[in-house]
């Protein structure tokens, strides 16, 4: 049956960024098909808190909470042999950690610079390198997911270092796609629209432009992170088993206006 391909029982992983926002809205939805997740986040105590609350979801699968530093290759690795020693091995990564910072480019601090490429860019390349590792070795399939943004494709704002990241992280996407097909690890990536979460909350703030951004918005409202649950079910499932190097992007239609 077709409903049994989204079904992540007996599956584990990793959702990185998962205490809040969006890649909470991943982690559940991820828990609630079936799969095991680890809820990393640099804020420890809040991972393990939204992994005892993920806990209390009947039929569902098993979360734990994990630290995570983006700007640490060891922390990376222990994360990852902290997924080892907890579910088996690693069946699937969300690499959703990341940061933003608004400045005008004239004026962007070039130390926050390259901090945002460490969190959004490097960082994520080496934790799906680390869980690559892993899935080679077991010799089983596997599932990468980034995170990328409507600003890897369009350019944004204020925001030249998370543009930077979110273009490169999407095109580090279709690479890793075309080196670790021949292991069966299919990678892909969610790009988000406008979404209600605490990145947004500045923008939200002023009236003047949320309402702008509602109006160009063809179905008329932001996201709630929970809009992007069913995405991510898809690709860690094996109903995606022929995606790859895909960039989904779940944005209400803005790009298509």
């Amino acid at each position: 049956m077709i409903l049994d391909k989204f079904s992540l029982a007996g599956k584990s992983g990793i959702v990185t960024g998962a205490s809040r926002g969006i890649g909470a809205a991943f982690a559940q939805g991820l828990l609630e098909a079936g799969g095991n997740v680890i809820i990393a986040d640099i804020l420890e105590d809040k991972a393990v808190e939204k992994a005892n609350e993920l806990n209390k979801i009947d039929g569902g699968g098993r979360a734990a909470g994990a630290l995570v530093d983006m700007r640490s290759r060891e922390s990376i690795q222990a994360l990852v042999d902290k997924t080892v020693e907890e579910f088996g091995t690693v069946d699937f990564l969300f690499n959703n950690a990341g940061t933003i910072h608004r400045m005008p480019c004239e004026d962007f601090d070039l130390d926050v610079f390259e901090e945002e490429l460490q969190v959004n860019l490097v960082g994520p390349f080496a934790l799906a390198q680390a869980c690559a590792r892993v899935m080679i070795a077991h010799k089983h399939k596997g599932k990468i997911v980034n995170t990328s943004s409507l600003i890897a494709v369009q350019g944004g704002r204020t925001v030249p270092a998370y543009a930077a990241s979110k273009g490169g992280l999407t095109q580090i996407t279709k690479t890793m796609c075309n080196d670790w097909a021949q292991y069966n690890i299919l990678v892909n990536a969610i790009g988000p629209g406008w979404v209600e979460t605490e990145n947004t909350a500045a923008l939200r703030a002023n009236t003047e432009r949320y309402e702008h951004i509602n109006t160009r918005i063809p179905l008329g409202r932001w996201a709630k992170p929970e809009d992007l649950a069913g995405a991510a079910v898809f690709l860690a499932s094996d109903a995606s088993d022929y995606v790859t190097g895909h960039v989904l992007f779940v944005d209400g239609g803005w790009l298509a206006f």
